[in-house]
C-alpha cells in the first residue's frame, strides 16, 4: 500500500508523520519550497494570508502536537514566525522532510476503474496510489465580492496584506476593510493608529461579538467546557459569561449583532473594541456601490475612500479534482464522516477541512489517528447508509448553534469532536475483530 499525500502544511506533514509511525509507504508533495503552507509568511507558492503583525488567536496551551512540546518560553498566543519554526522544528525531529517532495503540485487527481488514484504531478510524472490525503488547505483562494460600479482607488483582498506599507504605503490614506473577522479586526487595528491611516471605517453586513483573548487574566480558550458538559447548558453559560464580561457590543460603537454569542464563528482580538471605543475605528453597514473615489453604503452615507480592503473570506478549493461529486458545493458543503471521508470513496481523506474551535493547527494530527488505523485493518468504518446517518448527526452537534452562512458549513468543536473521534476509533476496532 502507498499514500499520496497533497501539500506539506501542519495537516501534510502531522498527517505523514502518522503514517510513517504505523509504517504505511507514502510520497508527500508540496508546491512551495519548504513545509508550513499558510503559515509560511511570504510563502512563494502565492497560498499564505499571513501578515506581518499576525499571532495566533489560539494559545499554545491548545496548539500543540501530541507528541512535541511547544517551547517552555512561548508567549500565551505566538507570532506566526515562532510557529512555523515550531513546524520545522517537529519535521526535522521526526526526519519528515526526505519524505516530502518540494517545488512540485499536484495537478490532477483521479480516480481508475479499479479504484485507485491517478496523480498527475507539475514535473511531467504520473503515478499511481492506493490511498489519497487532501492537505491543501481551505485559506488561500481570496473571495472577492462583486460591487456595481467602479473603485478609483485601491482595492485588495486581504490576503495580500502584508503591513501598513505593503504591498501599498497606507500612511494618510482613508481606508476601508470590509468583513469583521478575525483578520480583518487585527489589520483594522493596525491601520487604525494615529500616525498610520488618515481615517479608518469598518464596513460590516451585520454585528459580531469581539471575543477576549484573556478572561480573568488566563487565555481564554483555556475555559472550554469539558466535552461530557451538557452543550445547551453549557452555551447558555457562555453566552451569559460573555455577556456580563463584554458588555453590549454597540457600547463600543460597534453595530448590534443580530444573534447570540457564539451563534457566529467567534472574532477574537484583544485590541479592536479599544480602538473602537477610543474613536479610531469608525464603523459603516454594508457597500451598495462603488462611486469612482467615493463608496456609497446601503444607509446611503457616502466617504471617501483611498484604499479598499476587503476581508471576506475564502473558497474552498481543490483543483486538482475534476468529478464534482469530490468539491464543496455553491453553499461549501461537503458532508463528510467525521469530518474526513466520503461515504462511497473508502481511499480518499480530506484531513482539517475543518473551522474548529480553537484551532485548526493540531486538527489533522487527530484525524490521522483514524486514517492510520484504518488503513491498517485496525479501524472497519460504518456501512456507507450508516456513515450519512453519522453524517446528519454530527452536522446537527457542530453546527446546530450557529446561523447559516457559508462560513458556517464546515464549524465543529475541536474538543467534542476529538473526544468522539476516540471512541469512533473504539467503535471501529470492534467492528474490524468482529
Amino acid at each position: 500500500m502507498k499514500a499520496c499525500i497533497i501539500g506539506a502544511g501542519c495537516s501534510g506533514f502531522t498527517t505523514a508523520k502518522r503514517l510513517k509511525d504505523f509504517g504505511i509507504a507514502y510520497d508527500c508533495f508540496e508546491a512551495s519550497d519548504d513545509i508550513g503552507g499558510n503559515w509560511y509568511f511570504k510563502n512563494p507558492n502565492g497560498m499564505s494570508a499571513c501578515y506581518s503583525s499576525l499571532h495566533i488567536d489560539t494559545s499554545k496551551w491548545r496548539l500543540a502536537f501530541d507528541d512535541y512540546p511547544v517551547p517552555a518560553d512561548w508567549p500565551d498566543f505566538p507570532h506566526h514566525s515562532q510557529l512555523l519554526q515550531y513546524f520545522k522544528d517537529y519535521v526535522d525531529h521526526f526526519d519528515l522532510r526526505k519524505t516530502i517532495t518540494f517545488n512540485t503540485s499536484v495537478m490532477n487527481a483521479s480516480r481508475t476503474e479499479d479504484g485507485l488514484w491517478k496523480v498527475k504531478l507539475s514535473n511531467g510524472e504520473t503515478k499511481t496510489y492506493d490511498v489519497l490525503f487532501v492537505c491543501n488547505g481551505h485559506h488561500w483562494s481570496p473571495r472577492m465580492p462583486d460591487y456595481p460600479g467602479q473603485f478609483d482607488g485601491t482595492i485588495l483582498h486581504i490576503h495580500t496584506y502584508n503591513d501598513p506599507f505593503d504591498p501599498i504605503d497606507m500612511r494618510g490614506k482613508n481606508v476601508v476593510v470590509v468583513g469583521m473577522g478575525n483578520s480583518a479586526m487585527d489589520i483594522a487595528s493596525e491601520l487604525a493608529q494615529r500616525p498610520l491611516a488618515r481615517t479608518l471605517t469598518v464596513s460590516a453586513r451585520r454585528g459580531v461579538w469581539v471575543m477576549p483573548k484573556y478572561l480573568n487574566g488566563k487565555p481564554a480558550d483555556k475555559a472550554a467546557m469539558p466535552p461530557w458538559f451538557p452543550r445547551k447548558l453549557g452555551l447558555a453559560m457562555a453566552r451569559k459569561a460573555i455577556k456580563k464580561s463584554l458588555g453590549a457590543m454597540e457600547d463600543y460603537g460597534l453595530p448590534k449583532p443580530d444573534h447570540e454569542p457564539l451563534e457566529g464563528h467567534p472574532s477574537v482580538s484583544g485590541e479592536f473594541l479599544t480602538r473602537a471605543g477610543c474613536g479610531d475605528i469608525k464603523f459603516k453597514p454594508a457597500i451598495k456601490a462603488l462611486e469612482g473615489k467615493q463608496i456609497r453604503f446601503v444607509d446611503d452615507t457616502v466617504l471617501d475612500v483611498d484604499v479598499l480592503i476587503c476581508a471576506t473570506g475564502y473558497d474552498m478549493k481543490f483543483p486538482f479534482f475534476d468529478d464534482p461529486a469530490l468539491v464543496p458545493d455553491a453553499d461549501h458543503r461537503l458532508p463528510l464522516y467525521k469530518r474526513m471521508m466520503h461515504p462511497d470513496i473508502p481511499n480518499l481523506f480530506y484531513m482539517a477541512l475543518a473551522q474548529p474551535l480553537p484551532t485548526l493547527v493540531n486538527f489533522a494530527e487527530q484525524q490521522s489517528k483514524l486514517a492510520a488505523a484504518y488503513l491498517t485493518g485496525a479501524y472497519k468504518t460504518p456501512s456507507p447508509s450508516e456513515m450519512r446517518a453519522v453524517i446528519a448527526k454530527d452536522e446537527q452537534i457542530h453546527l446546530g448553534q450557529y446561523y447559516k452562512a457559508k462560513r458556517h458549513t464546515i464549524q465543529v468543536d475541536f474538543g467534542v469532536y476529538v473526544a468522539d473521534l476516540h471512541k469512533e476509533i473504539a467503535r471501529g476496532a470492534a467492528r474490524a475483530k468482529a
